[in-house]
């Protein structure tokens, strides 16, 4: 096609009728008579101008993409072209509907291979968006299937157009524009010989689709986070450490934060005053603190309107000794969290015993994962939350060097990538030369992200000056993991070799 000097995207108006009916006869030349009468297309433009739209070249009609929408579940899962359409008069059409179902989609002969389909395709997932619909469907054509029909089931005839050992261009064109098979329609479209009238669902899921709610709230789509990067400094009683606790929690929330991410064991400092003990005596008398910066944690999670993720705490229980935290939110619900694996100076130095449960958070920003230090090491636990939906994962460590830094620090960054996630690691600086076993601290907090063109090149969004007390605030966007999962570059979850192996919490 030479000399294009124009290509619009139109509305469809019943006054391009006589032009539209020749372009349709013209496009299903093995069904001549195939051609939607005017009265149908009034109704439709009547029914839903939006969904109704033409492209033209140089003011002539291109082609052309007409649907509706329905109430999907009201169908049965293997539907008529003819019931769709409330036999062709689209009474099935209602505004209260949840699924955009295409139609028709053509375009002309001689205007093939300008791509122009892929904009029909991309205003029609535009639409669906922007009515906050649950998908686009519709019965594709598979218009070559009558050749391979005395030695091919419909299903063996799709499997080996998917691996490009058959042609066959309209089901190629629906899966290159991201609609995945879901079903086979048997005698979906009366009169399609060519298709044997069969026809695949083909189905589109808007990843921005948000189920009405009666409740007055949305979960957001910009979470801002605050890292608090600790200084280990000497204080002499509870109060005074929560009183710098509620400081930084002010700040972070004073940049509205909706999280607040604090330091594993960052309440060590209050030990130097049983130091005279041995380890194992005094880390179980900082034991005692625990239930009460809980309940205050708590408090503060409500009157700063933010969910904090108080690092974590030894813990007793059953007379054994525990690494936990407490996830305080906002709401005033509080929720535990265990460290799984125990560092072997953990268990040699302390007698620490390693919890049993990993579970993932709702919280009005959505799913989180928290991970204690060491345990970010370990890549099963984190899929095992990406499994759950989680999209921000949270990892309060504690490292005296920078060797064991780094490990937390490239375990962390693994695991944003590999899970498709948001990962927020915070650490504890300084020295506590009164405190046995927590002489030094080496930290530098970080917020990564996934390795793509949305995000950072290097995976990192934010970064804090290493070995310096300081908050780091950063904002992640979840519509954007939600993205990479349909559109990355690479797609790690979607592209496991679930049919290889599998992972799995024991019960």
């Amino acid at each position: 096609m030479k000399d294009i000097e124009n290509i619009e995207l139109l509305f469809l108006n019943i006054d391009d009728y006589q032009e539209l009916k020749k372009a349709m006869i013209d496009s299903y030349t093995n069904m001549p008579d195939s051609y939607w009468r005017e009265h149908q297309i009034e109704s439709l433009i009547n029914r839903f101008p939006e969904g109704q739209v033409v492209i033209k070249v140089n003011n002539q009609i291109a082609g052309c993409a007409l649907s509706i929408i329905v109430n999907y579940h009201q169908f049965d899962d293997h539907h008529t072209y003819k019931e769709l359409t409330g036999d062709y008069t689209f009474s099935t059409h209602t505004p209260e509907g949840d699924v955009l179902y295409g139609i028709d989609v053509f375009i002309k002969p001689e205007f093939r291979g300008l791509r122009l389909g892929r904009r029909l395709y991309d205003y029609r997932k535009e639409l669906c968006e922007r009515l906050n619909l649950r998908g686009v469907a519709f019965g594709g054509r598979i218009p070559n299937y009558h050749k391979y029909a005395n030695e091919l089931t419909p299903k063996q005839y799709i499997d080996k157009v998917r691996r490009k050992e058959i042609h066959d261009p309209v089901l190629n064109f629906q899966i290159s524009n991201d609609f995945h098979p879901s079903k086979i329609l048997k005698g979906y479209l009366e009169g399609d010989k060519a298709s044997n009238e069969f026809a695949v669902l083909l189905e589109w899921d808007n990843i921005y689709y948000e189920k009405p709610t009666e409740k007055a709230v949305t979960k957001k789509k910009i979470v801002r986070l605050g890292l608090i990067q600790w200084q280990m400094r000497p204080y002499d009683n509870l109060d005074e450490l929560m009183h710098q606790a509620e400081f930084f929690i002010d700040a972070v929330s004073g940049y509205r934060s909706d999280f607040a991410l604090f330091p594993e064991f960052f309440n060590a400092p209050l030990m130097a005053e049983n130091n005279h003990l041995t380890e194992p005596e005094a880390i179980r008398e900082l034991a005692k603190h625990t239930s009460a910066i809980t309940e205050k944690f708590s408090q503060l999670a409500i009157s700063y309107n933010i969910n904090i993720i108080s690092g974590s705490m030894p813990e007793i229980i059953d007379d054994r000794l525990y690494n936990v935290g407490y996830l305080c939110k906002r709401d005033g619900s509080v929720e535990r969290f265990e460290k799984l694996h125990i560092t072997p100076n953990e268990a040699k130095v302390w007698g620490m015993q390693g919890g049993t449960e990993l579970k993932a958070f709702d919280t009005d920003c959505g799913k989180i994962g928290i991970l204690i230090c060491y345990d970010v090491e370990f890549p099963e636990l984190s899929r095992l939350l990406a499994d759950e939906g989680v999209d921000i994962l949270f990892v309060p460590f504690l490292t005296d060097t920078q060797n064991g830094y780094s490990r937390i620090r490239n375990c962390a960054q693994a695991r944003a990538i590999e899970n498709e996630c948001y990962v927020a690691i915070a650490g504890s600086v300084g020295n506590l030369p009164k405190v046995h076993n927590m002489d030094i601290q080496f930290a530098q907090s970080m917020v990564f992200t996934p390795c793509d063109f949305s995000f950072p090149a290097t995976g990192i969004k934010a970064e804090a000056t290493p070995n310096s007390e300081m908050i780091l605030i950063a904002d992640v966007d979840i519509d954007l993991l939600r993205e990479l999962n349909q559109l990355g570059s690479v797609r790690n979850l979607k592209d496991r070799r679930l049919d290889l192996f599998e992972l799995k919490k024991k019960k």
